[in-house]
């Protein structure tokens, strides 16, 4: 998820510059997000391109089926146009005709040829009868030729026009299939393009995944965590986290980091620590995976829900001092996102196996400081000097006393080892939108 590159973003930045990040949560914790100049209205969501592309999807199949029957239209068409078919019956009786024409035009050819060698065949001694008859046989020949040469001609010209005819179907049928296949082309780009859209959507909302806005009105609270632990015990404590905005939050994940050291500050003692979680839509307990809880699931505008939890400190955790980060955030599907302004930090002891807590109070989220307004020349260029220093001493005018932080914070901010947990703070840093210091 976006929030899990923004937090390894932080993670980094805590590993290489762990003190610094002392004033990260402070020095933003009351910055507002600037206004957004981009008339998104006009900008189709995510879930509206999805649909598009479910669309798209839809005529494009669609389109292909139909050209899938537009095809056996057109060979049934074609192989009937050959056959069955009334242009087919009509070309092929033309063409008869025309057959049967062009021998009547060669017998009477024939009979012009047979009557003029008879009358040349006649003799002198032929009688003015005979060469009579002879001479009308031959011009009643050439008429029956000229009449048979006419016929012919008619009849070619017809079958001419039933084969043309014929073709033009062929031509016709063609055309129409190729209707449907643009029909699958056009939806295919189409498709393409919804597609596209939506990939790019997605893309640049991944890209923009750390501009989550904080939104005041989600809320986290942790109710039984005590002040003092003991090594060899579990602890069971509870989450609610409340939507008290007034819009829905379709996906919520809660972030749940617990860190720690020893008395020295020196030796991270995180894996001695085990923390675990269930609901009532989940009532098995499942183990914290990289601090994320990942079921809240989804909050109504006023509506709230319980996550269980269950902390396990192994028998050889060693004695000293103990942070936990409690924050969540809310992905909409209309790609709209944020989360808790930052992440409430509550503070507790390690007692050693076997020791005795004694009176003992639930922990309570320490008060975030205001931003320090600061400056000095040649600084970070964010407009706030860092507060404290890796030796633990005042730097400048701050100082850790400055940011609030206990001598628990401080140690546990002093091992590079453990220094994460600052970073889990910083997210909040990153994943929202520029702030006004960055205007």
């Amino acid at each position: 998820m976006k929030i899990r590159r923004a937090l390894a973003t932080a993670v980094a930045a805590a590993v290489t510059a762990p003190v610094m990040l002392l004033s990260v949560t402070p020095a933003f914790a009351d910055t507002k997000p600037v206004a957004q100049t981009e008339n998104k209205s006009s900008k189709p969501t995510i879930k509206e391109l999805e649909a598009a592309a479910d669309e798209a999807q839809k005529a494009y199949d669609q389109a292909v089926l139909a050209k899938a029957d537009a095809l056996l239209v057109l060979k049934e068409t074609l192989d009937a146009l050959d056959s069955t078919h009334p242009l087919a019956v009509a070309a092929a009786a033309a063409e008869q005709a025309a057959k049967d024409a062009a021998t009547a035009k060669t017998n009477a050819d024939q009979a012009v040829t047979a009557a003029k060698a008879a009358l040349k065949a006649l003799t002198e001694d032929a009688t003015e009868e005979d060469k009579a008859a002879a001479a009308t046989a031959v011009s009643e020949a050439e008429a029956t030729a000229a009449t048979a040469a006419t016929a012919k001609t008619a009849a070619d010209g017809k079958a001419a026009e039933a084969d043309e005819a014929r073709d033009d179907a062929r031509v016709a049928a063609a055309r129409a299939y190729g209707v449907f296949g643009k029909a699958v082309d056009d939806a295919l780009a189409a498709k393409i393009a919804a597609d596209a859209a939506l990939a790019q959507a997605k893309k640049e909302a991944e890209e923009e995944g750390e501009d989550c806005e904080p939104e005041q009105g989600l809320t986290a609270e942790v109710t039984g965590l005590p002040s003092k632990l003991v090594a060899g015990t579990t602890t069971a404590f509870s989450i609610r986290v409340t939507n008290g905005s007034d819009r829905q939050m379709d996906e919520i994940v809660a972030y749940t980091g617990v860190h720690a050291t020893d008395k020295s500050g020196l030796k991270d003692t995180g894996k001695f620590f085990r923390l675990q979680w269930s609901s009532e839509s989940s009532p098995k307990w499942k183990n914290v995976e990289h601090d994320y809880i990942d079921a809240v699931g989804a909050l109504k505008p006023g509506a709230r829900t319980d996550l269980k939890m269950r902390l396990t400190l192994d028998k050889a955790t060693p004695a000293g001092n103990g942070v936990a980060f409690i924050a969540a955030d809310f992905y909409n599907e209309d790609g709209s996102c944020g989360g808790t302004p930052g992440a409430d930090m509550y503070e507790f002891d390690v007692k050693a196996a076997g020791s005795k807590p004694g009176k003992t109070e639930d922990a309570k989220p320490k008060p975030k400081p205001k931003p320090s307004t600061t400056t000095k020349s040649g600084g970070n260029g964010s407009g706030h000097q860092p507060q404290g220093s890796t030796s633990g001493t005042p730097a400048g005018n701050g100082s850790l006393a400055a940011t609030g932080s206990s001598s628990a914070t401080t140690s546990i901010a002093l091992a590079g080892g453990a220094a994460v947990l600052l970073g889990a703070a910083a997210v909040f840093v990153v994943r929202r939108r520029k702030t006004g210091s960055d205007a």
